[in-house]
């Protein structure tokens, strides 16, 4: 069976390494073109490409599939099946039905909940116990298409965005692997499909969600500052002082919302509307990241 790979950032590049170690015959791999990145803004290769050209895989890097040389460039590779992961484009209808078996996707949620470009985040911003993957046929709207088979997992109470993408990232490549070699033997799968009445979205983030607002629960807090890691990272400030914020925890307390209510061996206690947390690991603008009782005891508060 013949495979063409799509995808670009990490979870991607683990996905991909997955079925080449499983034996899959990947004729060839679409992946975002390179960007300037750091600040030398040097043209930086996506996780997948540097994958693929390890591997002597034939690279494809298209603006888009306008352009229908592009899509005679797909033609040729002649794949049975598209499996496509965070490839962060969507593929119109012409490259949808050029392979025989379709085009799968590996979405980072149960679906139909937390469709979008990014749904871990969210399932912890939102405070959600329970996350996980789901292989589906693409179609032409997002997230939307028929579902053949999810796995399960709890998300940790204190678990980051991060930390969870990187055992997403792994249900992932198994799922994948596993509905590939289905397909190798038994051909199209069955697919359920998505209850719309329980559709949910999962929008991009950006910076404007960053600073904590003290007048939340502090289960709240605690799920912002976990969602926000490792980017775009909650942020607070503290006598004239901007911090981003890496990690808190739930604790006892009770204060004026944006209190200091005290410093522990752990962390820096602050009030909510209810309840407290204590804020662990931090960083001060133009400083490096560390935990916040080593900060405050260089830094002490005047408070």
């Amino acid at each position: 069976m013949r495979v063409v790979f799509m995808g670009t950032p990490d979870i991607a590049a683990t996905c991909l390494k997955k079925i080449l170690a499983d034996g899959f015959e990947v004729v060839g791999v679409y992946t975002q073109p390179d960007r300037p990145k750091g600040r030398g803004m040097k043209l930086t290769a996506s996780p997948v490409k540097e994958v693929a050209l390890e591997a002597g895989i034939p690279v494809f890097q298209p603006e888009s599939f306008r352009e229908e040389e592009t899509v005679e460039e797909l033609k040729a590779l002649k794949p049975d099946i598209c499996a496509v992961v965070a490839y962060g484009r969507i593929l119109p209808q012409k490259v949808l039905d050029v392979p025989g078996l379709g085009c799968i996707n590996i979405h980072a949620s149960l679906l139909p909940k937390y469709r979008g470009s990014a749904p871990y985040q969210w399932a912890v911003l939102n405070g959600e116990t329970e996350s996980g993957v789901t292989a589906m046929y693409l179609c032409r709207e997002m997230d939307a298409g028929d579902m053949i088979d999810w796995v399960k997992t709890p998300i940790g109470e204190n678990e980051t965005a991060g930390e969870l993408l990187d055992r997403l990232a792994v249900l992932g490549a198994e799922l994948l692997s596993d509905v590939l070699a289905r397909f190798a033997k038994e051909g199209p799968l069955p697919a359920q499909k998505q209850e719309e009445s329980l559709v949910s979205y999962a929008p991009m983030l950006d910076k404007s969600m960053c600073p904590i607002d003290w007048n939340k629960t502090a289960r709240q807090v605690h799920d912002q500052v976990r969602g926000l890691a490792p980017w775009p990272v909650a942020t607070m400030e503290l006598e004239g002082t901007l911090f981003k914020v890496f990690e808190t925890r739930v604790v006892p307390g009770s204060g004026t919302p944006g209190e200091v209510l005290g410093l522990t061996k752990t962390g820096l206690v602050m009030a909510c509307k209810e309840g407290a947390v204590e804020i662990r690991v931090l960083q001060a603008q133009g400083g490096k990241r560390m935990n916040a009782p080593d900060y405050f005891r260089g830094h002490p508060l005047k408070s």
